[in-house]
C-alpha cells in the first residue's frame, strides 16, 4: 500500500511519498515505511530504526518526515519479533538479530531505485545509536551516522544499575534460558516500570516518556523476553567509533537518567570525525516537543552538510518550519 503525504500549513515545493514495505532479515518479513521526495535523480537516504523494544511509530515518522522534508529518502523499519514485523516468540530482543535486520535494510535502501547507494546515512537512538557505530565501522560506504541518546557499553550500563536490579535481570535471564531448553514458553519481564520496581528500564521518566512517545493503537508491547540479559552486558559498540571513517554526530541528553553518559562521550571524542550536541533534556524528552525539535533541526544540518555537499536544496526555505503531513487517501 502506498499512501501520498502533502503538508498542511507549511509549502516546501516538494511532494512526499510513503511507501509501506517489506525486506527480508533472517528469512523473516521486516515490516518498513519509505519516505521519498519527488526528486529527478537519486536521493541520500536515512536509515533509522528504533533501541531496544521501541518500535516505528513511537515518533521515528516524525523524525523521517523531517528528514524528507530536507530532501533525503528515509527508510524506518520494525526489527524482527517486534512491531508489525514477523518473528515468534514475540518481543525476542537480540543485539546479533538487530544488527542483522540494520545490515538488510541497508541493502533495502540501497537496492531503491530513488536511492543514491553511496549516499546512506544511519540514525539509530538509545540502543540502536549503537548499533550505528558498529554497522558503520564495518560497512565503509555509509556517509555518516547520527546516534542520538546512544547505548554505547553494556557493561557501563550494567554497572550504572542497582546491584539488586542488575542481579535481578540476569537471574531472570538464566531462568528463561534454562526454560528454553526444556521447551517452556518464554520467560516475559516489564520493559519499563516505576523507579524501584522490576524492569529493564525503570528511570523516573520512564512510563512518562514511554507515554508521551506512544501512539494509542501502537504495536508496542511493555514486555521483553528475559534472556536477553545474559548477554547484553557484553555489548559494547562504543568500541568501534576509532574506526568509523565517515562522520558521526553524537547527540546527548543531559538529563538521561536511563543511559550511562560516559561511553557516549568517548564515541564523540575518539570517532576520527566525531561531532558531539549536547541538550538540557531526558532520554525521552528527545523524542517530542523543544528537545526533538533541537535535536532534528542539528541532525538535518548535519546530514545535508555531508551529504548534500552543494549545500541547501534549491527550493528549501533559509529557515524550514516544522513540517506537518497528511495522509492522502
Amino acid at each position: 500500500m502506498e499512501t501520498v503525504l502533502r503538508r498542511r500549513n507549511v509549502d516546501y515545493g516538494r511532494l512526499v511519498r510513503r511507501e509501506d514495505l517489506t525486506f527480508r532479515s533472517g528469512g523473516l518479513n521486516c515490516a518498513a515505511w519509505f519516505y521519498s521526495p519527488a526528486a529527478e535523480r537519486p536521493l541520500p537516504c536515512v536509515v533509522l530504526a528504533h533501541g531496544f523494544d521501541g518500535v516505528r511509530e513511537q515518533r521515528l515518522d516524525a523524525y523521517a518526515q523531517r528528514f524528507a522534508a530536507a530532501g533525503f529518502a528515509a527508510l524506518v523499519f520494525d526489527y524482527r519479533y517486534f512491531g508489525s514485523s514477523d518473528g515468534t516468540p514475540r518481543q525476542l530482543f537480540s543485539n546479533e538479530a538487530q544488527l542483522d535486520d540494520w545490515r538488510a535494510a541497508i541493502a533495502c535502501a540501497r537496492g531503491r531505485e530513488q536511492v543514491d547507494p553511496d549516499a546512506i546515512a544511519l540514525w539509530g537512538t538509545s540502543t540502536s545509536g549503537g548499533h550505528v557505530v558498529q554497522l558503520a565501522a564495518e560497512d565503509q560506504r555509509i556517509a555518516a551516522v547520527v546516534a542520538q541518546v546512544p547505548f554505547a557499553d553494556g557493561l557501563a550500563q550494567l554497572f550504572s544499575l542497582p546491584i539488586s536490579q542488575g542481579l535481578r535481570l540476569l537471574w531472570a535471564g538464566l531462568r528463561d534460558r534454562i526454560g528454553a531448553l526444556f521447551g517452556r514458553s518464554p520467560l516475559m519481564i516489564p520493559a519499563a516500570g516505576q523507579p524501584g520496581t522490576f524492569a529493564v528500564i525503570s528511570s523516573p521518566d520512564a512510563l512518562s516518556g514511554l507515554a508521551a512517545i506512544t501512539p494509542p493503537d501502537s504495536s508496542w508491547r511493555n514486555e521483553v523476553v528475559a534472556r536477553f540479559t545474559l548477554t547484553t552486558s557484553l555489548y559494547r559498540p562504543g568500541r568501534y567509533a576509532p574506526r568509523l571513517g565517515c562522520p558521526v554526530l553524537v547527540c546527548m541528553a543531559d538529563g538521561d537518567r536511563l543511559i550511562a553518559p560516559k561511553p557516549a562521550l568517548t564515541i564523540a571524542r575518539s570517532a576520527p570525525k566525531g561531532e558531539l550536541r549536547r541538550y538540557p533534556f531526558s532520554h525521552f524528552g528527545m523524542y517530542f516537543g523543544p528537545g526533538f525539535d533541537r535535536a532534528v533541526a542539528d541532525q538535518a544540518e548535519f546530514l545535508r552538510l555531508h551529504l548534500l555537499p552543494q549545500g541547501r536544496a534549491e527550493d528549501e526555505p533559509e529557515e524550514p518550519e516544522r513540517p506537518v503531513l497528511e495522509a492522502l487517501p
